[in-house]
């Protein structure tokens, strides 16, 4: 029986390592003063860095939750392993002899089961990177050929291919000394109905998955055969080593760029990190087989320094379809756990950062990066997009749909700017969006919707020039004529005065009416609406509102402010339309649209001048 390790190899681990190495695998530090160092905590979530390490001291201590020790402590908290697992990955680390007590006659080196499947691992990568040589893998070989990578480019990153047969893995694994158990429960080989042991990888492109120290804890697979059934990726299951809501595929090479720059471009697929990686975006991680979620966001904000105090860049890249879309809408919740800014980054015609390498070379991906933008202005155009804002209704749909999201950024000096471009992307007033953000942000559930067009109450200054027309049509239908004819039931904004003006159309018009019962029972026959038809008696003898006779100059002040509302709805539109386009990029429509408001603005100000005389 295995003993324990001897006491002065345990004190020379210590002696042998700098912790401040181990602990800036996984946190990054900054000066302090007086030597020592800081970083965010990896034991709990803080946006202040209160985790302080002393490397004259070797030891490590947080002023927020407490944890505090030396290297050993630290890999036992962190990576969960044993006291003796710790002291053997630092012993390895140092290239140093462990000695053990009561083992018998000779030392045995005893290592724990989290070693013992990370050795697994890395025979097993060996395995399938000698593979891809082979015949068999020639269709994996063609694969990485077409995505721009060659041999150099699948060694740098462990390329491997999983071959033919049922247990080819688990045969060369049990010869190198690991057995059933730990191949099961490491994910690599699986229990057959037989009870035999099986590879889980077969014909199979193979990445290997390494954890934020370079240790290799899983694989993911790729299918090539047109005869395999399986899904188009397939990953190592949830093992001891491997929680594929920590992982991030790349993070063992990116990570010192991603603190040395403070930024991290997130992508979709393991091509895509090779391919920002060998067009100088080294900063580019993946997640493997799940969506980006709170914690890879507590591995990115330790790499970072996501912190009170510090600067960072997220960079997503999403495609710019439907699902892109989502996940963006998805990431900008998560967002708000960040103190680093949070960007997007869309490649033309939705290429990924692989497809972009391939058809336009290195420095279109170092572009895509570059011509990143704020992922709330994308999040914002994603949900606008839904509605259609030529509408009110439509306006009024987004607004709700949108404030909420303005409501929840972090940084609360940024809402009002943002209120101000949703208002201008709305074409809506600013009092309105700032309403209906201010709302969102105390938790109210529905915004106060932007004004709409009313239905008129029929006392209004505008149903009462509408309901004068009607009677001027009725009543002096010979005197009305041309001028009422000439202005559609379309200006009318209450719905029964509407429903009598297309009445009189249908009529033949007052043009063609010289007055009398015969004409005024000619509208009634013809129309449809119940309501309009009782109020047509009603009109041909209510008085209109003017002392004496009418004349053409009181039918023409009437008729003109009839129109004046409609026009001036009609203005607000094209306003409404014409703050939602870019004059930069889409100039044409722009001064097509301002060409049009200056025309019907010039309009409106003409019948005003001829309507203010009777009215």
């Amino acid at each position: 029986m295995a003993g324990k390790i001897k006491d002065e190899d345990i004190a020379l681990v210590r002696e042998r390592t700098a912790i401040a190495d181990v602990i800036s695998e996984h946190v990054t530090l900054k000066s302090a003063g007086g030597g020592n160092l800081k970083g965010l905590c990896p034991f709990h979530d803080e946006k202040t860095a209160s985790f302080n390490v002393s490397p004259a001291r070797n030891v490590y201590f947080c002023h927020g939750c407490g944890a505090g020790g030396d290297a050993i402590k630290f890999l036992m908290d962190h990576d969960h392993l044993t006291f003796v697992e710790s002291v053997e990955r630092l012993a390895g680390r140092a290239g140093l002899q462990l000695q053990y007590v009561e083992a018998g006659s000779a030392p045995v080196r005893q290592t724990g089961q989290k070693q013992r499947l990370i050795a697994a691992h890395a025979e097993a990568a060996r395995f399938y990177a000698e593979q891809l040589g082979s015949p068999g893998a020639r269709l994996a070989r063609e694969f990485l050929a077409q995505r721009g990578f060659g041999r150099e480019e699948a060694e740098r990153y462990g390329c491997g291919f999983a071959p033919e047969g049922w247990d080819p893995l688990s045969k060369h694994l049990r010869l190198k000394g690991f057995t059933a158990q730990e191949l099961i429960t490491a994910g690599l080989s699986r229990e057959a109905r037989s009870g035999s042991l099986i590879d889980r990888f077969r014909r199979r492109l193979l990445w290997p998955i390494k954890d934020i120290s370079g240790d290799v804890i899983g694989f993911g697979a790729r299918k090539l055969f047109d005869d395999d059934d399986g899904p188009k990726y397939l990953n190592t299951p949830e093992t001891p080593l491997y929680k594929k809501s920590h992982v991030l595929y790349g993070v063992d090479q990116a990570k010192r760029e991603i603190a040395k720059q403070s930024k991290v471009v997130i992508v979709e697929g393991y091509t895509d990190v090779m391919a920002c990686h060998l067009s100088d975006v080294p900063v580019a991680v993946a997640t493997c087989g799940t969506a980006f979620g709170a914690d890879h966001i507590a591995v990115l904000r330790r790499l970072l320094l996501d912190a009170d105090g510090y600067g960072g860049e997220i960079i997503f890249t999403f495609d710019g379809d439907a699902a892109g879309q989502k996940a963006a809408l998805r990431a900008f919740e998560d967002d708000q756990r960040f103190v680093a800014q949070t960007f997007i980054a869309v490649g033309p015609d939705g290429m990924d950062p692989c497809e972009l390498r391939m058809a336009k070379g290195p420095v279109a991906v170092r572009d895509l990066v570059a011509d990143r933008q704020p992922l709330l202005d994308f999040a914002l155009r994603s949900v606008i997009q839904r509605f259609n804002l030529d509408t009110a209704e439509g306006r009024v749909g987004a607004l709700k749909a949108t404030a909420p999201l303005v409501a929840k950024i972090k940084d609360r000096t940024l809402r009002p700017e943002y209120a101000r471009k949703l208002a201008g992307d709305l074409g809506m007033e600013l009092e309105t969006v700032q309403r209906a953000v201010g709302a969102a942000a105390k938790g109210v559930v529905e915004p106060p919707p932007a004004p709409a067009r009313k239905i008129l109450a029929p006392d209004s200054a505008e149903a009462l020039v509408e309901r004068e027309a009607l009677k001027l049509a009725l009543q002096q239908p010979a005197l009305a004529g041309p001028m009422f004819d000439a202005v559609g039931a379309e200006v009318y904004a209450h719905p029964t005065y509407a429903a009598l003006r297309a009445a009189i159309a249908d009529a033949g018009g007052a043009s063609t009416a010289s007055g009398g019962v015969v004409w005024i029972e000619r509208v009634r026959e013809t129309c449809t609406d119940p309501a309009a038809a009782a109020l047509v008696t009603e009109l041909a003898v209510e008085p209109l509102r003017l002392d004496g006779e009418p004349d053409p100059r009181y039918v023409e002040a009437t008729v003109v402010r009839l129109q004046l509302p409609a026009l001036n709805r009609r203005i607000a539109d094209l306003k409404s339309k014409q703050q939602r386009i870019n004059p930069v990029t889409n100039a044409d429509e722009y001064l097509r649209l301002f060409s049009e408001l200056v025309s019907l603005e010039q309009h409106a100000r003409a019948l005003r001048d001829r309507g203010a005389s009777r009215w």
